[in-house]
């Protein structure tokens, strides 16, 4: 660990360019990978588990159960970011980073094996609902490590709310791709797609957890981890430190993606079950109204992190929130018509206002903790928000439209939403263009 520090301590500055570019590319296609395995169970819920694991059950209630096994995986993730954020303020982002890749992966291939009701009855459900909870574990440690790996290579103040958005851009590939496979075996499987054709995505995510592997293997551990442990000051117990000394940061982190979490995971969850059931629109056509909204987001996130460069990160995010408390309603009102041309429209420009918050949200939040304890507190204020925003989400959101019987009061739901993540955005601390490598107060 001190060649490494030292390594660090001493590179030249073209190569800790070199350096700094080798951490945003392993960041970002590791958090591609991990999120194209967490998209993938995200999508093929509202199109299969339901009809496959719950087949005697009403189909509005087989949808429920389906997505409540999906929300599992977001309550495992504050486990996964206290697992995680211990040991990536312990041992360092690198080595953190390979044991989340490796989890996530191997649960996901085994969700493609995972055999029908049909075959095992609710055993299947069972194991079902234990990987899922496997993936949350996974991915509730991935994002704090990938962010920091970014972000805390960078030398100059005023490109961290830029540089802390591409591992964010990982979010828009894993989305891509984990619909695009679901896009290609459902047109190679046609009517088998129930049978074997939604299963081989899942087992491709061997391959794709293979080349992250090799490719965070080769990579250094960050400058500012490297002076921790150069100057001794590795926490004995950083998310017991971090819980202590930072409860309002943490709890101001969870909040403030309310508006972000829970609207993104009905746009592009919660709509494959509102588009086939509700809408009656294809599958198919859904599929590639939100792979067109990833390609979107493929410059719209980077931007917003270079844009709260430029006018804080706070002004950017506080937008953002406002932004998507109104589309909702905007965003149902188009759906609603049944326009095939207003729905795909729609969906496509769904994710703009939500990256308005995404692309610096990386950065405000890890920004909002002192380097010893960053993993830990940024992990846990992260993912904690999984649990009252991301993983209900599409179970209160199907609740709201059986309910109520109209998409309006899901709109309502996401207004509620941004309403809180405003308030939580104007009482955090904004550290933009700030240094954040000395220890904070």
């Amino acid at each position: 660990m001190v060649a490494i520090n030292l390594g660090a301590a001493t590179l030249s500055e073209q190569e800790h360019g070199r350096q700094l570019r080798r951490a945003v590319v392993a960041s970002t296609i590791g958090t591609a990978i991990e999120w194209y395995d967490f998209f993938l169970y995200s999508t093929v819920t509202g199109l299969v588990f339901a009809r496959l694991f719950f087949p005697h059950s009403d189909p509005l209630v087989g949808t429920l159960e389906a997505f409540a096994i999906y929300a599992v995986g977001f309550f495992a993730r504050p486990i996964g970011a206290a697992i995680f954020g211990h040991y990536g303020d312990r041992i360092g982002r690198k080595s953190t980073l390979i044991a989340t890749l490796l989890t996530m992966g191997i649960a996901t291939f085994l969700v493609g094996l995972v055999p029908a009701y049909a075959s095992i009855g609710i055993w299947g459900a069972i194991i079902l609902t234990a990987l899922r909870f496997i993936q949350g574990i996974g991915v509730g440690g991935e994002w704090g490590g990938s962010v920091l790996l970014s972000m805390e290579w960078a030398r100059t103040f005023g490109h961290r709310g830029f540089i802390a958005s591409w591992p964010q851009f990982g979010v828009p590939c894993g989305l891509f791709l984990a619909n695009l496979a679901v896009l290609v075996f459902s047109w190679l499987s046609g009517d088998q797609f129930l049978t074997w054709g939604w299963r081989i995505p899942f087992l491709l995510s061997f391959l794709l957890v293979a080349l992250g592997l090799w490719i965070r293997l080769g990579i250094m551990e960050t400058p500012i981890f490297s002076k921790i442990v150069a100057e001794n000051k590795v926490e004995r117990a950083p998310m017991l430190q971090v819980v202590r000394r930072y409860p309002k940061e943490i709890l101001l982190c969870a909040l403030v993606r309310m508006a972000e979490q829970a609207p993104f995971y009905i746009f592009t969850a919660f709509i494959f079950a509102y588009g086939v059931g509700t809408l009656k629109v294809s599958r198919d056509f859904l599929l590639v109204a939100v792979l067109a909204a990833s390609i979107v987001s493929f410059v719209s996130i980077p931007l917003f992190g270079h844009i709260s460069d430029l006018i804080g990160r706070k002004r950017m995010y506080m937008i953002g929130a406002a932004a998507t408390g109104v589309y909702g309603f905007i965003y149902f009102g188009l759906l609603n018509t049944g326009s095939a041309a207003l729905i795909f429209l729609a969906i496509v420009i769904s994710l703009i206002p939500h990256d308005m918050m995404y692309g610096p949200q990386a950065a405000l939040i890890a920004e909002s903790f002192t380097g010893r304890l960053r993993y830990s507190g940024a992990s846990l204020g992260y993912q904690l928000s999984s649990v009252i925003a991301g993983g209900p989400a599409p179970l209160i959101a199907a609740w709201l439209f059986s309910t109520y019987g109209t998409a309006y009061a899901v709109a309502f739901y996401i207004l509620a939403c941004s309403v809180l993540s405003l308030i939580a955005a104007a009482l955090m601390t904004d550290y933009t263009g700030r240094d954040i490598e000395s220890e904070y107060e």
